[in-house]
């Protein structure tokens, strides 16, 4: 069996050692970074998950991760930082991100983390009226021609396309957008939600997600 590739991004170079030799002794293949400029040459050479700090010297780390996911870099991304506010996590997972985890915290913790992102396997290809789920690309194809999608916004929307018509409840998209036990707050899933809207709707797809008030949300297709 083939070791999972991590990435990790951190600036702190005793934390970056700390986190590269505990992965590598739970069987992870290792590549770090000191900075949002190693790390974008390291990740476009392909990547399986990325430990990301925010706090880097030469960008934020939510900003490399929203350039990443624009160069075509798909893979799982676990913020690591100090802040814990509700927009900070908010912007991370705005920017692209899966998961957030807040400094200090114990290191099985951040293996169970980066375990569970691995084990989110997609479901099999799903194709509507206008839309196609590809899930080795992470993208739909449209009308519009391809569009990428990060690892969250494949998740939840092949989770509400897989039943058209049907309300997918607000608890079950969370169990299929993120790893157990992240904290997932409405206004996040929501945000998601918005983006996939505009995603499908600037790329000429028939197919609307409509909100279940108080429910969830239901995926619209043409017949």
């Amino acid at each position: 069996m083939v070791a999972a590739r991590v990435l990790v991004v951190e600036d702190d170079s005793a934390l970056r050692r700390l986190i590269a030799t505990g992965l590598r002794d739970e069987g992870f293949t290792v590549a770090t970074a000191p900075d949002a400029a190693a790390a974008v040459q390291l990740a476009e050479r392909g990547t399986d998950l990325l430990v990301l700090d925010v706090g880097l010297p030469d960008a934020d780390g939510r900003d490399l991760c929203a350039a990443l996911r624009a160069r075509g870099v798909l893979a799982p991304v676990l913020f690591l930082t100090a802040r814990d506010a509700v927009h900070d996590r908010l912007s991370g997972f705005a920017a692209g991100g899966d998961d957030y985890l807040t400094k200090p915290f114990h290191f099985s913790e951040l293996v169970a983390r980066l375990s569970a992102l691995l084990k989110r396997t997609p479901p099999a290809p799903v194709t509507l009226p206008g839309l196609q789920l590809d899930p080795v690309s992470h993208s739909m194809l449209t009308p519009g021609g391809p569009v990428p999608l990060t690892p969250t916004e494949f998740r939840l929307l092949s989770a509400l396309v897989a039943g058209p018509g049907q309300v997918v409840r607000r608890r079950d998209l969370v169990r299929a957008g993120w790893p157990e036990g992240a904290r997932v707050h409405d206004n996040t899933l929501d945000q998601y939600v918005a983006r996939l809207r505009r995603k499908l709707r600037e790329a000429g797809s028939p197919v609307v997600l409509e909100t279940a008030h108080g429910i969830g949300y239901r995926c619209s297709a043409p017949e």
